[in-house]
């Protein structure tokens, strides 16, 4: 089992005013003398953001964000019971997955389509701005076997970019931030990688906008982490190569073990292995997604926080004003559900052809409806427009 340790709530920024999508620092609140590092690069057409360039400034905290205590249930790690299932090949059954049967039908009564519910949702997001939040993996690009090639298509980059000239609009990956910006080549989003704990807002912002700036804001709350991840890194990538088909994946502030293509009955194995790892390091925790390990810092941040981070800092602290859209698939994004389910508003939006315990409101099945879905927002906001 993992070790307990008490988890660092990170130090946040100010929030900045949205004006035209217009990110700016907003005045010190008084009583409020503790800071952070944050740093402002100049991010290169590549997505970079030039480390060895990097502006320094001491930012204070935010007073508007709280945090829950992140608790880490490893029982699915004993090795008397296994979890998995015994078929084999990379397309074998996800063990994370709520199997496809007779319960489908009450489970969509639950979670409808959001495509056939779509003037519902337009109709709850009247009066107020929709901000777009969009998982990558299996929401924006297909799961593949290998995550090197998750490539995004060009239709759906086209649909991303006419969503993001309408609405501020980020992606949310458990993936580096540098990777996933170079599998969607789009500078106006807001990117927040390895779960949220590296955010960077737009280069460039949409055309109906006034930035002048060529820097951007970077927040990174899992900074002095960094030594500690690569250290594990090369250690996982040594204990897991007698594994065919693992793939030990450095998403900067977190890492992934893949296992799609590793034969299922090895599964438990892998996962003791790299469990007895981790138990070295009481400052990192193991986590699941969908046939992937993952291992992140041990400080309260998440999918959800940067929810709210991402909406404090485009100025949207008012929850009668804003109209938050989160989609996703895999179990990071249940964080992101959550928090709006305790704001009670927006639509939290799973992708998935089987029925899941999820925080979501509604479903979509897969990638191409999600990409429907997209371009019915852009055309509804087109008729609000005229």
């Amino acid at each position: 089992m993992l070790q307990k340790t008490k988890e660092e709530e990170p130090k946040k920024q100010l929030p900045m005013s949205m004006e035209n999508h217009k990110m700016t620092v907003m005045p010190l609140p008084k009583g409020r003398n503790s800071s952070i590092q944050a740093f402002i690069p100049a991010c290169d057409s590549t997505g970079n953001d030039g480390d060895n360039n990097n502006i320094t400034k001491n930012l204070p905290f935010s007073k508007h964000l709280h945090f829950d205590v992140c608790k880490c249930n490893t029982t699915w790690l004993k090795p008397t019971t296994s979890p998995f299932p015994t078929q084999r090949g990379c397309n074998a059954v996800d063990p994370f997955a709520t199997p496809h049967d007779r319960n489908y039908d009450q489970w969509i009564i639950q979670h409808p389509s959001a495509l056939e519910n779509f003037k519902e949702i337009v109709a709850s997001s009247k009066g107020k701005s929709i901000v777009m939040f969009l998982d990558y993996d299996g929401t924006l690009s297909p799961i593949v076997d290998n995550p090197d090639r998750a490539f995004m298509d060009d239709e759906m980059r086209d649909a991303v970019r006419e969503v993001a000239s309408c609405f501020p609009t980020a992606i949310v990956t458990g993936r580096s931030r540098d990777k996933v910006y170079k599998f969607v080549k789009l500078e106006e989003l807001y990117y927040a990688g390895s779960h949220g704990m590296d955010i960077q807002g737009p280069k460039k912002g949409p055309k109906f906008t006034k930035i002048k700036e060529k820097a951007v804001v970077l927040f990174q709350p899992a900074s002095k982490f960094l030594p500690l991840i690569r250290e594990v890194y090369k250690l996982l990538v040594e204990r897991t190569k007698s594994t065919p088909g693992a793939k030990v994946e450095n998403n900067k502030f977190c890492l992934s073990v893949h296992f799609r293509c590793v034969d299922p009955q090895k599964w438990s194995s892998l996962a003791e292995q790299v469990n007895a790892i981790i138990k070295e390091y009481p400052n990192l925790r193991l986590t699941r997604g969908r046939k992937v390990l993952e291992i992140r810092p041990i400080i309260r941040w998440d999918k959800g926080k940067a929810l709210e981070f991402l909406l404090e800092s485009l100025g949207f602290a008012d929850l009668h004003s804003v109209f938050p859209i989160y989609i996703g698939d895999d179990q990071s994004d249940e964080d992101a559900f959550k928090v709006l389910q305790h704001r009670r508003q927006g639509a939290g939006i799973l992708v998935s052809k089987s029925p899941k315990e999820t925080g979501a409101s509604y479903s979509l099945r897969e990638p191409a409806e999600v990409m429907k879905f997209l371009h019915g927002l852009v055309e509804s906001n087109k008729v609000t427009v005229n």
